[in-house]
């Protein structure tokens, strides 16, 4: 039954602006982030805060929402733990509010809750980092100006191996998967943190990665077959689809369980790459291929009109 779904041939030509609907969706998913949600949820990365980094010594594993229940009282208060269990070593994050002495007042009342619950001598301050506005925003600027800078790269590198309509095709189909991708994590309320910008850049790389495997079979058939363009593509869209669906499939097998198992900032990362992935595969398909064929059906069309304009003007002579 896979062997027949693989070898079938389907006219996803017919359907080039399905894309339309999850542009739809994203401009949804961006109105309510900022009028119900009130913007993104972001992470102290990028907001002031204090982070500091605890050791709790235990025969046994202390489990992430132990150490959170203890810190409840400190308004704005994260938990992640880092290394393995049996360390006991956590991330606790606190978003500045502003008030005086906010830092030696919130690392105060970190270690007294910590050591009334778990006692003095088995908790240990292992690092204290402030991390200040000013810091916070040139951090938000280096990411975005890095991720633009990046997407010029990547329409220059498609550009030179393929045609100007690829690259701009694929840079669509990218702008619309990080789209997506951010729409989703505003609607659902994930913490936008370092973890969120590795998962935007990771399905950047990833899409990009299956829409030049499109692509190129794309460029092998037109120098190979005859037809319309928009018949090549699709054609070639059928070929490359086994490859497509069982790349996906098998990554997607990885990542969910990371989500299963995982807790806290992995488990969102977790989450980010599984919707990542899906809309990267959709927009390859739907998105890339339909920009590619609108813009070549354009060129088609032009020639032909030239076509005929000259044809005219040598019978007219």
């Amino acid at each position: 039954m896979g062997d027949k779904i693989m070898t079938r041939n389907f006219n996803f030509t017919k359907y080039k602006y399905f894309g339309i609907i999850s542009t739809v969706l994203i401009i949804l998913g961006f109105i309510f982030t900022f009028t119900v949600k009130g913007g993104f949820n972001l992470g102290i990365d990028f907001k002031a805060g204090i982070n500091q980094q605890i050791a709790i010594s235990s025969s046994e594993v202390i489990e992430r929402v132990s150490v959170l229940d203890t810190l409840s009282g400190i308004k704005g208060v994260q938990v992640q733990r880092v290394g393995s269990d049996i360390e006991n070593r956590f991330v606790v994050k606190v978003q500045d509010s502003g008030e005086d002495n906010f830092q030696s007042a919130v690392a105060s009342s970190i270690k007294t809750a910590l050591d009334s619950n778990f006692g003095s001598s088995k908790v240990t301050i292992l690092s204290t980092e402030f991390v200040g506005g000013s810091f916070s925003s040139n951090l938000t600027q280096e990411v975005l100006f890095l991720t633009f800078f990046a997407l010029l790269l990547i329409l220059a590198y498609v550009w030179i191996r393929f045609h100007l309509n690829y690259a701009f095709s694929a840079i669509v189909a990218i702008f619309h998967d990080v789209l997506f991708l951010l729409a989703f994590i505003g609607v659902t309320g994930l913490e936008v943190s370092t973890g969120t910008i590795a998962a935007v850049l990771t399905i950047i790389g990833y899409s990009l990665n299956d829409t030049i495997v499109i692509f190129d079979r794309v460029r092998e058939n037109v120098k190979e077959s005859s037809g319309s363009f928009e018949e090549k593509v699709n054609t070639s869209l059928n070929e490359s689809l086994s490859r497509t669906i069982i790349t996906s499939l098998t990554t997607l097998i990885a990542v969910t369980s990371i989500f299963i198992l995982a807790d806290g900032q992995i488990k969102d990362f977790a989450l980010s790459l599984i919707v990542g992935i899906v809309i990267g595969t959709y927009s390859s398909i739907f998105v890339a291929s339909s920009v590619v064929v609108t813009w070549g059906n354009k060129i088609a069309s032009n020639r032909h009109a030239k076509f005929e304009t000259s044809s005219k003007l040598s019978v007219d002579k």
